[in-house]
């Protein structure tokens, strides 16, 4: 396993001062793990340009829900991130998809996992919370679902990239399941009526069996948002999220009064020492204070507010 980052160049605690001076927020990031230093501007650049459309939905009086769904989708259409377009293949050699969005001003909240080629599977997420009593659909159930409420299958080939491709044989030959670095993405906001929300989008692993979903679609694990508390979107090893319920644990720290870079420091923490494994997450407080940290040696991300904005690795 990979020796824990000290967080070094991640961190954005006191960047705009008094939060209680901020209106509204959001904070997206485009996946821990080890991006390579040629790669990194453009893993930055998508996650900037995820943040101001986000910041653009606030800023004109819009809902977090709202700015979280259009920033990931930006993400999702951004083939250097393993969401949407460009994610990574199974071990059959297709695409299944994981997304997941959540309202904290009522806790609805839905869910797609290994979904066929759509080009936006977190709008599918959003149509299971608005348009059905479920949280969660998955598989051909998840894909009949979206064409009934009016989505198009995408061509699969025309999704898949180059780089996908490489990926998996790279991992065949390994004969193991991988992380794809920078890879999950997601968001998380705060809306001028205090209201909070999550979202986040993966492909998964590389070369995972088929029918293997990660923590990406799991309430808890990869996405939560309460207005009461807190939002977190996390991303890495998807089992080890799942068994530590790292979003959930976030935002249990949060609501006991942990500013919010010190919950998803302290969820990570716990995480590596329960299972070794290694990760990030990004969060939003109630008083729309962030923060963001992560035990890998890279995570894209970039914040925007009604004060500023700054972005990272």
């Amino acid at each position: 396993m990979s020796k824990p980052s000290d967080g070094s160049g991640g961190s954005i605690r006191g960047t705009w001062g008094d939060a209680r001076r901020t209106q509204w927020t959001i904070v997206v990031h485009g996946g821990a793990g080890d991006v390579n230093t040629e790669s990194l501007a453009a893993h930055v650049a998508g996650c900037e340009a995820a943040a101001a459309e986000g910041a653009r939905v606030l800023a004109a009086g819009g809902s977090a829900v709202d700015a979280v769904q259009r920033a990931v989708e930006v993400l999702e259409a951004n083939p250097v991130f393993n969401a949407g377009t460009g994610a990574c293949l199974d071990a059959d050699g297709h695409l299944a998809l994981d997304a997941s969005i959540m309202d904290g001003s009522d806790l609805r909240a839905g869910a797609v996992c290994a979904l066929p080629a759509f080009e936006h599977p977190i709008r599918i997420a959003r149509a299971v919370m608005a348009d059905s009593p479920h949280v969660l659909l998955a598989a051909e159930g998840a894909a009949r679902f979206a064409t009934e409420h009016g989505f198009h299958r995408a061509d699969e080939a025309s999704m898949i990239t180059e780089a996908s491709r490489r990926k998996l044989e790279v991992a065949r030959a390994r004969s193991r399941a991988e992380s794809w670095a920078g890879g999950t993405v997601g968001a998380v906001a705060r809306d001028a009526h205090g209201h909070l929300a999550a979202a986040t989008s993966t492909g998964g692993m590389v070369n995972k069996l088929a029918g293997r979903v990660g923590d990406s679609p799991i309430i808890g694990a990869g996405t939560y948002a309460d207005d009461e508390a807190g939002a977190c979107s996390t991303t890495g090893h998807g089992e080890a999220m799942m068994r530590v319920c790292l979003a959930k644990t976030v935002i249990e720290a949060m609501r006991a009064r942990s500013a919010a870079e010190d919950a998803v420091e302290g969820g990570l923490a716990l995480m590596h020492k329960r299972t070794g494994e290694t990760g990030g997450a990004i969060a939003v407080a109630p008083d729309g204070s962030l923060g963001l940290a992560r035990t890998t040696r890279t995570m894209t991300w970039a914040a925007v507010t009604d004060a500023g904005s700054a972005s990272g690795s």
